[in-house]
Formats: C-alpha cells, sequence, structure tokens
C-alpha cells in the first residue's frame, strides 16, 4: 500500500464519505465493489453498467458503433452525476482520463486504485478485443496499462496490490488500508 491518506477529509463526516475503486479492466473493482458495499452497507454503483443502461447497449457495441472517445465520453457523463453519499463506486478502467470526472469524485470519496500487474491482467483477460475497452484500435494491453497506470497512481489516494488475492482476502486489504 501507498499513497494513503485518511478515508475522511477535515470537514466530512465518515458516514457520507463514498469509496471509489479505480484500476484497469480485470483488477476488481466490480467484483470488489459489491463485496465492500456489502460488508459496509452501503449502495453500490458499477459506472460500465451505468454506460449501458443510459446507451441501450454493450460497451463493446458502442466501441464498435461510435469509436472508444465516444465510450470516454459517456463515462464522463456517468461520473460527473455519481452521488457521492455512502456508495462504493466501481468505475471503468478510462475513467481516469476524465479530469472533471475525476475531480467530482474526489471532492466526497476516497480514491483506491486496485493495483495489478500487467501479467496478472493479462491472465484475467481472456476477452481483450471484445470486452468493450475505451482504447486505441491498435493498441495492445501492455500499451494501455503502461499509458493508464501513472494515471491510476496519480488520482488515487490508496493503492492497493491485489497480486493473487481472494476477493474475501482483498475485502480485508481494503477494510484495513481504509482504517490505516
Amino acid at each position: 500500500m501507498s499513497n494513503r491518506t485518511s478515508p475522511v477529509g477535515p470537514d466530512t463526516d465518515a458516514s457520507v464519505r463514498s469509496i471509489a475503486l479505480i484500476g484497469m479492466p480485470g483488477s476488481g473493482k466490480s467484483t470488489l465493489g459489491i463485496l465492500l458495499a456489502k460488508k459496509l452497507g452501503w449502495h453500490f454503483l458499477d459506472t460500465d453498467i451505468g454506460i449501458q443502461t443510459r446507451a441501450g447497449e454493450t460497451l463493446q457495441q458502442i466501441v464498435d458503433d461510435r469509436g472508444y472517445m465516444h465510450l470516454r465520453t459517456l463515462e464522463e457523463q456517468i461520473l460527473l452525476e455519481v452521488p457521492l453519499s455512502q456508495c462504493v463506486i466501481a468505475t471503468g478502467g478510462s475513467a481516469i482520463y476524465s479530469t472533471a470526472g475525476m475531480a467530482h469524485i474526489k471532492t466526497m470519496a476516497t480514491i483506491i486504485y486496485l493495483q495489478v500487474s500487467v501479467d496478472q491482467l493479462q491472465r484475467r483477460i481472456d476477452d481483450y478485443g471484445q470486452r468493450g475497452i475505451a482504447r486505441r484500435p491498435e493498441q495492445s494491453f501492455e500499451d494501455l496499462y503502461l499509458e493508464r497506470e501513472p494515471l491510476y497512481r496519480h488520482y488515487a489516494d490508496i493503492t492497493v496490490d491485489c497480486g493473487e488475492y481472494s476477493p474475501q482476502q482483498m475485502i480485508k486489504k481494503l477494510a484495513l488500508a481504509l482504517e490505516g
């Protein structure tokens, strides 16, 4: 863990502060987000599902029909509408490209970067070309990782190494990181 700051700002009550998970596709944002929300008794929001619901199509269909930049535009719209009270938010992997969206989330949420090595991510993701990832058509997964990783670190209040841990072990790690 690194980049640790208090999950509670100086003028913010802990009961209303939210948690936003950022990281690469396959890092576990959705899975861990649901489990963490359940543990805390909070709401859960997956911005990828919000995008798909609004667009009426899958992320991959959006990329195929209108391009990856349109997907990023939709993602920013969803980020700017995120309710930030007692909510665990699983952002899309490309959320970090939206300065406005990330600034909005930063106002009331502790941002946790779920760090996973590129090798582990490649083992987890077997549908890279069909997953609806907002990337340039010719961009390899490794190049995408190298482009995004500094942005994740920039926005993170807390960075948690996800390594080869089970979801239950990760929830314990996240709870410790939030306490620390």
